[in-house]
């Protein structure tokens, strides 16, 4: 588990089935729900998905945003539940202990430490008992802001939000357009 600018991330190793396995049965999540690779820079993400668009990262990234993108080489295949061509990528302006971690390893595998449906991880206080049993690791980082990362689907001719968190849906749309 790390914090992120938003809430507590529940997160592994991407290139491990396990791994990722285990996330979607802490969680309880469906898994047919993707999940989101975690970066701690752009280029980090470039490294791992070379042919996503840098504008659009560098204009929206670092920050409180998932962004949903095309995958046509379909890379990380196990993320991305049942929309194989296509990928949820996060760089979070990330607190110290979680930008230390995330520049040793470069990228994880991460969702929200939550049960599925469940209130968001704002404290380690928050955290279900279930992920906490199996939760290899914690890092704590104290009280986060608690509202989740603003999902955008850039995937269609359009923008779409997919879920309003932690920036408002008319404002990261506008954002979108800025540089589309």
């Amino acid at each position: 588990m790390l914090p992120t600018d938003t809430v507590y991330g529940l997160c592994g190793d991407p290139s491990s089935e396990t791994a990722v396995g285990e996330i979607y049965r802490l969680k309880q999540r469906p898994a047919e729900q993707p999940l989101a690779l975690l970066a701690a820079s752009v280029e980090a993400l470039l490294e791992l998905v070379p042919e996503l668009p840098l504008a659009t990262l560098e204009a929206l990234l670092p920050g409180p945003y998932t962004l949903v993108l095309p995958n046509p080489e379909r890379r990380w295949g196990k993320l991305t539940g049942s929309a194989p061509n296509t990928i949820g990528v996060r760089v979070p302006q990330l607190p110290g202990a979680t930008a230390e971690v995330l520049a040793q390893v470069g990228a994880v595998v991460a969702t929200s430490a939550n049960l599925h449906g469940g209130p968001e991880t704002r404290t380690l206080d928050d955290l279900p008992d279930e992920i906490r049993a199996g939760a290899g690791a914690v890092v704590d980082g104290g009280e986060l802001p608690g509202t989740p990362s603003t999902v955008l689907d850039l995937t269609g001719a359009e923008p779409r939000v997919l879920r309003e968190g932690a920036v408002p849906a008319a404002e990261a749309l506008d954002r979108v357009r800025q540089v589309t």
